[in-house]
């Protein structure tokens, strides 16, 4: 089920600012060359997630799910001078490539890049967190939510991506894996009172979250 229509998703691509040129190499390699293409979050998801962070200017930001960097890339836009981001990514083909990209994009001094299982990662760094993008493995996204959360700065801010996956969750009866984890994902963060959250219907859906 496509959850934006494909002419309004081009619509709104063709209406928002154009990528620069390095995020443009990346998007055309990974679609023509990567196995999984789908996973970038391309231009309008890129340009939201920089403006995100150029609005919030964070010093620490923490990406779970690397892949090729693109992400990672929009995401130190906002950074302060002194910022840094950690990205975390399993998959070492995926990590080596986007650590090349991160060369190419002229941000290597920005970012650390950590290879491994984000759930063993994330307890062994010693931050606090003023924006945290979550875009990994579904069924364990409330773990990562529960790790993060903690070490989340008052007033600072979660993006969550996939959290429609693919409509797959708006169906009576939900299949898979993946969709019930998203799907409880979704209710389990929706009785917590810890944070302030809107769901935005932006590519596979985004929620963007604040701690209180």
């Amino acid at each position: 089920m496509d959850i934006v229509n494909p002419l309004a998703e081009l619509y709104a691509q063709q209406h928002s600012t154009v990528p620069e040129s390095i995020l443009q190499e990346i998007e055309h390699h990974t679609l023509t060359n990567h196995a999984h293409p789908h996973m970038i979050s391309g231009a309008v998801q890129g340009k939201f997630l920089g403006m995100i962070s150029e609005m919030i200017n964070p010093s620490r930001v923490l990406e779970i799910g690397t892949f090729t960097g693109y992400s990672a890339i929009c995401l130190s836009k906002g950074l302060t001078d002194n910022g840094l981001l950690h990205t975390i990514e399993i998959r070492e083909d995926d990590a080596a490539l986007a650590n090349s990209n991160f060369k190419k994009a002229g941000v290597e001094h920005k970012i650390k890049l950590h290879v491994g299982n984000a759930l063993d990662i994330i307890p062994e760094l010693e931050e606090n967190w003023d924006l945290v993008f979550i875009d990994a493995d579904k069924v364990s996204y409330i773990s990562y939510y529960e790790l993060t959360l903690p070490k989340l700065r008052k007033g600072g801010w979660m993006i969550i991506d996939n959290v429609l996956f693919h409509g797959q969750v708006l169906e009576s009866s939900i299949k898979g894996k993946n969709a019930k984890s998203i799907h409880e994902f979704n209710n389990h963060i929706g009785k917590d009172s810890r944070i302030e959250k809107i769901m935005l219907t932006i590519r596979d859906g985004i929620t963007l979250i604040r701690k209180r």
